[in-house]
Order: C-alpha cells, then sequence, then structure tokens
C-alpha cells in the first residue's frame, strides 16, 4: 500500500531528522531549505528538496508541485523582528492561500510552549490566553488561524524547550555569568521525542487536536545548569538573586501521553545530560 506523501515546510535542525525518520519509514518525502547550497543535503538524504521561503509571501520553485502532498508539517518559528505578530501572520495568510490550491488534507504546525502566560501554576492546552511574549502572540494567532479553516485539519503541537544533541546546555555554560531565576521549572524536550511524537501523531491520524508536548519532569533551572557544569568539569555558575521568585509555568502534556499511549523517551531533561 502506497503511504501517503508527505511535505516538510522547514527542513532544519527538528525537520531534516524528521524527515529523515519519514523516509526510514518508507513515505515520500518532499523539504524545503531557504538556502541553495542545502538542497543537496536533503539529496542525499532521500528528500525531494525545495528551495522555498516566506517573506512573508510563499516564493520559491514550483510551490504548487512542492504542496502536491497528503500532509504538511509546518516547522517555521516566527522571525526575530519588530513586527513579529503582523509579520507572522502574513506569512501564514500566504501559505494558506497556496494551501487552497494544493492537494493537502492535514496539517501539523509546530507551535511552541511560549503561548502560555506564567500564572505561577500548571497548564493545560486550554490556558493558552493572552501569551506574555510577541512570539507568543504571533504562534497563537496563528494556530486559531489554520484551526479554523475547512480545507484541511489541522493539529497543533506546542513543544518545550528544545534540547538534545548540540543543544546540550554545557554548549551554554561559557556565556553565562550567573544562572538566573534559578528556582524557576523549566518545560524542556529532546528532539528524539520531537521526532517521535510527530511520526505517532501521523501513524494515528491524530488530526483536529491540540497538544502540548514536554519531558513530564521540570527541573530548576539551578539543577539544570548546576549538572550540565558537574559533567563539563567547570565550576558551578552563581545563582541571581532577585527581591521576588520569578513567574512560571509547568507545561502537562497528559492529553498528549493519553491520545497517543506515548512513553517519552527521555522523561528526565538532566537525565539525558549524560
Amino acid at each position: 500500500m502506497q503511504k501517503e506523501t508527505i511535505t516538510i515546510l522547514g527542513c532544519g535542525w527538528l525537520g531534516l531528522p524528521l524527515a529523515q525518520a519519514f523516509v526510514s519509514a518508507g513515505y515520500p518525502v518532499k523539504g524545503s531549505t531557504t538556502r541553495e547550497e542545502n538542497l543537496e543535503t536533503l539529496r542525499d538524504a532521500g528528500i525531494e528538496p525545495y528551495l522555498v521561503r516566506l517573506d512573508p509571501e510563499v516564493s520559491g520553485e514550483d510551490i504548487t508541485d512542492f504542496l502536491q502532498s497528503d500532509i504538511l508539517v509546518v516547522n517555521i518559528p516566527p522571525a526575530r523582528r519588530d513586527d513579529i505578530v503582523e509579520y507572522h501572520i502574513e506569512q501564514f495568510s500566504s501559505l494558506i492561500d497556496a494551501l487552497g490550491q494544493s492537494t493537502v488534507r492535514s496539517v501539523l504546525l509546530v507551535s511552541s510552549t511560549s503561548v502560555f502566560p506564567a500564572r505561577n501554576r500548571e497548564v493545560t492546552e486550554e490556558d493558552a490566553v493572552e501569551p506574555d511574549s510577541l512570539s507568543g502572540q504571533a504562534l497563537l494567532l496563528v494556530e486559531e488561524m489554520l484551526m479554523q479553516e475547512s480545507g484541511f485539519q489541522t493539529t497543533v503541537l506546542r513543544f518545550g524547550g528544545l534540547v538534545g544533541y548540540d543543544r546540550n546546555p554545557a554548549k551554554y555554560l561559557e556565556a553565562l555569568t550567573e544562572v538566573t531565576n534559578p528556582d524557576q521549572p523549566m518545560n524542556l524536550i529532546h528532539r528524539d521525542d520531537c521526532v517521535k511524537i510527530i511520526s505517532e501523531i501521523i501513524r494515528l491520524q491524530q488530526w483536529g487536536e491540540i497538544f502540548n508536548a514536554c519531558s513530564p519532569v521540570h527541573p530548576l533551572r539551578r539543577e539544570y545548569y548546576g549538572r550540565a557544569a558537574d559533567l563539563a568539569g567547570v565550576p558551578q555558575l552563581p545563582l541571581a538573586e532577585s527581591a521576588e521568585p520569578a513567574p512560571f509555568k509547568l507545561v502537562n502534556s497528559d492529553k498528549l501521553v493519553s491520545a497517543l499511549h506515548y512513553s517519552f523517551l527521555h522523561p528526565d531533561p538532566i537525565a539525558q545530560q549524560g
């Protein structure tokens, strides 16, 4: 039986290994990059490569063929710019227009837990209101845009901070002078889990849903960077002092665990450091 064709918009740090996992599983995969020098990397990995940009209009080589697919995974974070909210909305307005002329019937949006405000408590999928950051505001608006479309079904996946491989806290210790907000719990997820979760959503056809996706263990910042310093054999960073505790949120992923019968590959971000 022919497997569905999957298009991945954004084959970067997460998108490339995701595409490789789908190729290994026997899916026909199309993938995009914004840099010509990366096209050969995608081709060598068995991915049909396309040069695609959203700046903010969708542009590139043969967008129609790129979106001649069953499933689209969108993995493009909001650009860091002054008009971040307006620009991200324009990007997705253009993408939605292009999808209207495509064969795509299912969209998976890689979003972020930045859609949740820090209210000093646990948050579930329904608690995404009035994000603290502009990037969170942009993502929440784009989530709503896609979920309202009737021409395709959308699942939103809100990842915590992405870690693993070269995104190891030891790598950043030299650039830090102290651990800010040392008693603030962290919401993190390993890239291996991100790839497996997306794969499971597609395998199980979990469309029209919104899922949080964070490791179930939420280490304090002092614990996370303290362990990194121990492993790197360097002195512990001083802990920043503040008059009041920093606001926090504990992202709950129980809905995803239940729907996918999912067991995290790396449930504890500290343990996965080594």
